[in-house]
Formats: C-alpha cells, sequence, structure tokens
C-alpha cells in the first residue's frame, strides 16, 4: 500500500480490525463522552480486555493501520493511524490516482486540526460507496468511520435518527443514547460552519474552487484553502460533484 508522504510507513490493510469485538469502542469511545458521563466500554456492548485488544491492533507501531472508503469519482477517503511512537495521531485524508498529493481533512492526536466533514459530506460519501475500488462498502460502517472528522454547527434534525440507525446495523447497545452522545460535542473542535468559496484560485485568490465548501473553524485544514493542494479545477469540479455539494453552487 503506498500513499503520498507515507512511502516509509509501514502501512498495512486495516480493514480486518474491524472484525474485533472491541473495535467500535476502540474508534468511537472517546468521542462518545459527554458532560455528565465518561463513556465505558459497556456502551459499546464489550469489556475492557475486548477494548484493549483492539486499541493495541490500532496503535501497532510496527503495521499503520489504513481504511479505504471509496466514493465516486475515483476518489477515497483514507483514515490512517500514524503510530509513531513519541507523536502517534490518525489522519484523515482523500486520495485520488491522478493527484500528485493527497487532500488532508482532519488529524487527531497531539496536533490535532479539524474539523474535516460537513455533516452533508460525511452522510454523502458514506452513501456512494465505489464498488469496483478496494475498501470499506457498508454504509453503515462508512459513516461511523469517518464520524470522528465531523464538525457542523448545522446538523439537522434527523442526524441522530441516521446515526442511530449505523449503531444498531454495528449491533451496539442503545444506539439512539449512543448517537446523542457521539453528537453533543466534539473534545478536539467546535462544530464549524460551513459555505461555498465566492472567488476562484484562476483569480489569485487562495480560496477553493467553486463548489467545494470551506469551514470557518479555526484549526481546520479546510479553513480558507484548497481541501487538495494542486488540482485542477476540472479535478476540482469532479471532487465536489464526489462530495454532493457541487449542485449547491
Amino acid at each position: 500500500m503506498l500513499i503520498h508522504g507515507f512511502e516509509n510507513a509501514p502501512l498495512a490493510v486495516g480493514e480486518r480490525l474491524l472484525e474485533l469485538p472491541g473495535f467500535w469502542a476502540a474508534h468511537l469511545m472517546w468521542l462518545s463522552e459527554t458532560r455528565e458521563y465518561d463513556s465505558v466500554p459497556e456502551w459499546f456492548g464489550v469489556d475492557g480486555a475486548d477494548v484493549a485488544e483492539a486499541w493495541e491492533a490500532l496503535s501497532d507501531e510496527d503495521r499503520w493501520p489504513v481504511f479505504r472508503i471509496p466514493f465516486a469519482g475515483g476518489h477515497t477517503a483514507v483514515i490512517l493511524g500514524c503510530n509513531l511512537r513519541d507523536d502517534p495521531g490518525t489522519e484523515y485524508l482523500i486520495t485520488h490516482a491522478d493527484w500528485g498529493r493527497h487532500g488532508r481533512l482532519a488529524t487527531l492526536g497531539g496536533h490535532q486540526a479539524g474539523p474535516g466533514l460537513s455533516w452533508r459530506e460525511l452522510t454523502h460519501i458514506a452513501r456512494t460507496p465505489d464498488l469496483n475500488a478496494p475498501g470499506v462498502h457498508a454504509v453503515h460502517v462508512r459513516l461511523l468511520l469517518l464520524l470522528p472528522a465531523l464538525g457542523d454547527q448545522d446538523v439537522p434534525d434527523d442526524a441522530p435518527e441516521v446515526l442511530s440507525d449505523a449503531l444498531a446495523q454495528a449491533d451496539l447497545p442503545d444506539p439512539r443514547g449512543l448517537a446523542e452522545a457521539l453528537l453533543e460535542g466534539h473534545p478536539l473542535w467546535e462544530p464549524a460552519e460551513w459555505t461555498f468559496a465566492t472567488a476562484s484560485p484562476l483569480s489569485g485568490s487562495q480560496k477553493p474552487f467553486p463548489g467545494i465548501l470551506q469551514c470557518d473553524g479555526p484549526i481546520s485544514p479546510r479553513s480558507g484553502t484548497h481541501l487538495a493542494q494542486g488540482i485542477t479545477r476540472e479535478q476540482s469540479e469532479r471532487l465536489a460533484r464526489a462530495l454532493g455539494t457541487w449542485s449547491a453552487e
């Protein structure tokens, strides 16, 4: 497996880890903490040993897990565990075979940066799998994998229902209560406002091409810059369509 910028990293296909009983707890437990309650493994129907096993696999310094979420137009959302001994973190990226470099969505860890996705983009990517490309194709799994990159102040009223349905399909107990906890507030950043840029880089602006959302989050990689550096206007239009935002431009 090869990802630009990580050529020397010990990358490994991560989808097999989804089968671990403690995977969803290891992936989401930190995100489900609320002001009133600390999240516990039992919220996910597992015990501490299950979580420890999953966490050990996810943080393996010799095998950095990569989860691939292929979507329309040959794009792939990538979740990459950067398991450096002294500076671990998780990168949320977008890649395409025609791009010279990946697009950066969000970073979890000591150098956190986000949010990386609006609710509209999150659900659209989840619901438009490219079945001809390798990676995760189940809609509910895609949604839950990408959820930590979310940060949107205008999450729709049906969001808890949508997320609850995904959690139920993952066989997690009390999916409605867990969905509400997961949407209550992100531990690393505040919800952002997502808007369309008003100018094109063809005129000298550094704002994204039309059709690509940007957010007002001060630590977001998508705050006033291109989602993917160096791509052409045509490539950006294809990306906007794949993200489900082009029609609103």
